[in-house]
């Protein structure tokens, strides 16, 4: 299915520094040479709060009866746990097992990033104002055209229009986060633009490129700073700027009160994330100790342990990292864009059962 591409060229790994924690880093756990490390004892004293994992997880049990299959005698045991102790040194006596991961420097350090589902104002027809399509998926296979091309009118007059933006940056960074909402002010009613398919080009980070062109310091690069930039230059180079991403991504209309994810699950904020299915099938239920940030986007110093479930994917979501949503509208993507901080995170198995050995690479992706 989806999905989004994150401005990840804002990130700054580990590498090259000691021991860094500036990003909410810890060293507790000595080396963890995998992505999935065998672990038989969790240790935390941060800050817990369980309360939205009991509905992400009824969720799950009530709209795929394979994962339900695979991941309820799972879940029942993490809600026995969560009510009689919630405490991660007694997992194991509610038959948890547990695999960390090992983080991008084998130390348990996960990157979380944030992403949301933007609410963007369109309108039904062309005006002087709102003249940018928004686009439903051609049938062009590999041939799809660039954005440029797009850009240039290549699809107009096939009747694949869906709406008209005030901007570009909107409709951009909807495809970026894979999915939106959006408002027709013209009619005042609200849909929900789904993830239809994207025009097979190479994903190019415009966060990278305003980088490299020295527009925008790395150290200050993040959502808001895109959008400050393009608040202050002409549609011309706002168009110029995107244009050097030639990826597009195509929208379907549902009529829908949810955000879903890959595995097609309603998702809740700060209750699920897109993760990696080659080591996180869709479903998997992860403890996390979830960086908190001010509200500044500055780390707090501090993390609260979740449970959260890997309900999404994204292509640069890959090995130790992990995109947490954060819900819906301006707020949610404020929080979201600032969110470039590091957690430690365990992958959850029920011993005799099919998710036991949680730190054994999955066979297959779980449909």
């Amino acid at each position: 299915m989806k999905k989004k591409l994150i401005f990840l060229a804002v990130i700054t790994l580990l590498a090259g520094c000691v021991n860094p924690t500036d990003q909410g880093q810890q060293y507790k756990n000595g080396d963890l040479p995998d992505v999935l490390n065998q672990s038989y004892l969790v240790t935390s004293n941060v800050p817990r709060d369980f309360t939205e994992f009991k509905e992400q997880s009824q969720m799950v049990l009530d709209k795929s009866p394979s994962m339900a299959n695979v991941y309820g005698p799972l879940y029942k045991q993490l809600d026995e746990w969560v009510l009689q102790s919630g405490d991660p040194a007694k997992l194991a006596k509610y038959g948890i097992q547990t695999a960390q991961l090992g983080g991008g420097d084998n130390k348990g350090n996960v990157l979380f990033t944030g992403y949301f589902s933007p609410v963007i104002e369109l309108r039904h027809k062309k005006d002087e104002l709102f003249k940018y399509p928004v686009y439903g998926k051609p049938e062009c296979g590999q041939e799809c055209p660039t954005r440029a091309q797009i850009y240039a009118g290549d699809l107009q007059g096939k009747g694949l229009e869906l709406g008209y933006a005030k901007s570009l940056i909107d409709p951009f960074i909807m495809e970026v986060q894979g999915s939106g909402f959006v408002h027709f002010g013209d009619d005042d009613t609200m849909e929900y633009f789904a993830y239809a398919g994207k025009n097979f080009k190479a994903y190019v980070s415009i966060g990278k490129v305003l980088i490299d062109n020295g527009e925008v310091a790395r150290k200050d690069m993040s959502l808001k700073a895109i959008k400050q930039w393009v608040s202050t230059h002409s549609d011309t180079e706002v168009r110029n700027l995107l244009e050097q991403n030639p990826s597009y991504v195509f929208f379907a209309p549902q009529k829908v009160d949810f955000v879903t994810g890959t595995a097609g699950i309603p998702l809740l904020p700060m209750a699920s994330v897109a993760g990696d299915r080659k080591w996180l099938p869709m479903g998997t239920p992860l403890l996390a100790e979830v960086p908190l940030l001010n509200a500044d986007g500055s780390w707090s110093g501090t993390h609260q342990l979740r449970l959260l479930i890997v309900l999404d994917t994204g292509g640069a979501v890959k090995d130790n990292h992990l995109d947490l949503y954060h819900g819906m509208g301006p707020r949610a993507g404020e929080q979201a864009g600032h969110y470039k901080y590091f957690g430690r995170v365990w992958k959850l198995g029920l011993a005799n059962s099919a998710t036991q050995l949680p730190w054994v690479t999955p066979p297959e992706k779980l449909k």
